[in-house]
């Protein structure tokens, strides 16, 4: 117990946290069809932590989530902008966007030499759930212990106030979601202001993915976003039920997956791990496959794509 309490606990915590957080924002994005935006605010975090690093000197937490906050925001003003004025579609607009400020971001590494950095030491990039360790949990009594619970890592208490604000964000907007996601213009004659809600999911969705930085990283966090969400689209046509199944299969993807990556190659005969992030992000497509291929709705929607 105590070996799980120092070494499991605060990294299942979080990924349980994170992969229910991203996947509440996920419906709404596969609803609007915008599922590619968070992958672009994902990869556009590398420039926003390279500048930060370039301008500090340091790799602290807060000034990468700054900048990579930073990074975020000017992503969504230039999809918009590309969008409207080169008049391409969203989806071509957020490809040519993050990836232009993905190679942006490699380039600023490259020509300032801070490629002999590691920039991954804080795991903002690729994650790494099993740094997270708390070392004052040496037993049950520890969740009661407050000097024990000071000591508790702080990407728990930040994926935790993130989720918070997303579920609040829902809660007071959920009207206005549900209108702009299924007949934006219905909800522009009734003044539901779509633009602005959807300005502020996207602004959400940045916010939980980087807060995801440090432990999901910004590769695979797509896959947070998006798996638990499509599968869930696979298992129903009621919004209620489909946040339901999404939330399910985000804390199932990311307790399995955490448990495979550590266990699972022992489990073959192989003596070492893989990295957690990356097992719960493959148990997630796994998921998805299946529901793409035995979810009561497939036929369904695949009807209402072709229509």
């Amino acid at each position: 117990m105590s070996d799980f309490m120092m070494f499991s606990l605060v990294p299942l915590a979080v990924a349980v946290i994170i992969g229910m957080t991203c996947a509440l924002l996920g419906n709404f994005l596969v609803l609007r069809r915008q599922s590619l935006i968070g992958d672009a605010i994902s990869h556009v975090a590398l420039p926003g932590i390279v500048v930060s690093f370039l301008l500090t000197g340091a790799l602290s937490s807060l000034a990468m989530m700054l900048g990579a906050g930073v990074s975020a925001l000017v992503t969504v003003v230039l999809i918009e902008l590309v969008r409207r004025f080169g008049r391409v579609e969203s989806s071509a607009a957020m490809g040519v966007v993050f990836t232009s400020l993905f190679a942006l971001g490699v380039l600023l590494l490259e020509w300032h030499g801070a490629t002999g950095v590691h920039l991954d030491v804080e795991h903002a990039l690729y994650g790494n759930l099993e740094s997270l360790i708390w070392f004052e949990g040496t037993g049950l009594a520890a969740l009661v212990d407050p000097q024990a619970l000071a000591g508790l890592p702080p990407q728990l208490a930040r994926a935790a106030s993130v989720g918070l604000a997303v579920v609040v964000f829902l809660v007071m907007c959920r009207r206005q979601l549900i209108l702009g996601s299924f007949d934006p213009d219905f909800a522009a004659s009734v003044r539901a202001r779509p633009a602005l809600v959807d300005l502020l999911l996207v602004t959400m969705v940045a916010v939980a993915a980087i807060a995801a930085f440090e432990a999901v990283g910004s590769i695979i966090v797509i896959a947070m976003f998006i798996c638990p969400a499509a599968a869930a689209r696979l298992m129903t046509n009621r919004l209620a039920t489909q946040i339901a199944w999404s939330l399910t299969f985000a804390a199932v993807s990311s307790v399995l997956g955490y448990v495979l990556a550590g266990y699972g190659p022992g489990w073959l005969g192989f003596n070492a791990s893989v990295s957690a992030a990356g097992m719960i992000a493959t148990l997630s497509g796994v998921i998805l496959l299946l529901a793409c291929l035995f979810g009561p709705e497939r036929h369904r929607s695949g009807a209402a794509r072709e229509a």
